[in-house]
């Protein structure tokens, strides 16, 4: 008993410690304007991802995916994807004013909406639905941008391993966000009474999941968590694509597209599996697209022990 409270007294520590390096970096970028603070960020990620254990594992995530691209393009792509994590790190600091857009005055700005229709229609006819994304640009920016409409959505997300961090991003969240479900045992039911309550929700669908249904993302197998699936054979509600684009100058372009069309058997009820499918075909549709945009050290595959 008396190791186990030590260990578990030492890993405590290790993650205040950890939790407190990353805090104070992120304050440190407050002392520059956002534009300086984000180049800073994303230039210090392009020096300090490569030179950890999570790199040799996107250079192979990135040979498997794009077998035919040159090995400088994919090097160049693994660089891009993480600047892109040290700018949504810097983006947390200066979100407030990074995010422009009102709906009511929908000028140019650094925010950029399409599909503003769509999220006035889901607004102004209240139902349940469920919108999907994936970890693309600024993905954060997307549930923001729902509040602004008036849509409140209850999004489901994994908080991060170090306690201390995902208090700090959680309470960061709940503050400029809809509701917030932590992904857990017991998440998928809370999901469920939002949608039997007439409640949006969201779900990011690009995630490893040990027990998901085995489906093909870039002609590789991986396995999709089945929970939107069952969510619509459930409730029968709508299902929205939503992405995140990084554009020039610290500008970003958010996108709510039409709901997709569900699969179904040949009785009606909805096909789990090529459900799956399909989201897992849309994210690689917008991945294959801005390639650097996407957090390549994610072991998607499952492959990180054959490395």
């Amino acid at each position: 008993m008396l190791m186990t409270r030590l260990v578990l007294a030492a890993r405590k520590a290790q993650h205040w410690t950890i939790a407190q390096g990353a805090f104070a970096l992120l304050n440190a970028l407050k002392v520059f304007p956002a534009d300086r603070a984000i180049s800073v960020a994303d230039r210090l990620a392009r020096f300090v991802g490569p030179k950890t254990g999570r790199h040799k594992l996107t250079l192979t995530n990135l040979r498997n995916a794009y077998p035919d691209k040159a090995e400088a393009e994919l090097q160049e792509i693994a660089l891009e994807s993480w600047g892109s994590i040290g700018r949504l790190a810097a983006e947390y600091v200066f979100l407030d004013e990074l995010f422009d857009f009102d709906p009511a005055n929908p000028k140019p700005g650094r925010v950029e909406v399409v599909g503003s229709p769509l999220f006035l229609e889901l607004r102004d006819n209240p139902r349940p639905f469920i919108v999907f994304t994936a970890h693309t640009g600024n993905f954060e920016l997307l549930p923001v941008a729902a509040a602004a409409f008036g849509l409140n959505v209850t999004v489901l997300f994994r908080p991060p391993n170090n306690p201390y961090i995902a208090q700090k991003v959680f309470d960061f969240r709940k503050k400029r966000m809809g509701g917030l479900v932590p992904s857990h045992a017991g998440s998928s039911f809370t999901l469920a009474r939002q949608l039997e309550n007439g409640n949006p929700v969201g779900i990011l669908v690009d995630q490893k999941f040990k027990k998901g249904i085995k489906t093909q993302f870039f002609g590789r197998d991986v396995q999709t968590n089945p929970l939107l699936a069952k969510l619509v054979r459930q409730f029968g509600c709508e299902v929205y694509p939503a992405r995140s684009v990084r554009l020039p100058g610290n500008r970003f372009l958010l996108e709510l597209e039409p709901a997709i069309t569900i699969p179904r058997r040949t009785d009606g009820s909805v096909d789990v599996t090529a459900t799956a499918q399909v989201l897992n075909d849309k994210v690689e549709s917008w991945v294959r697209e801005n390639p650097g945009q996407w957090l390549w050290y994610h072991d998607r595959w499952n492959i990180k022990h054959d490395i």
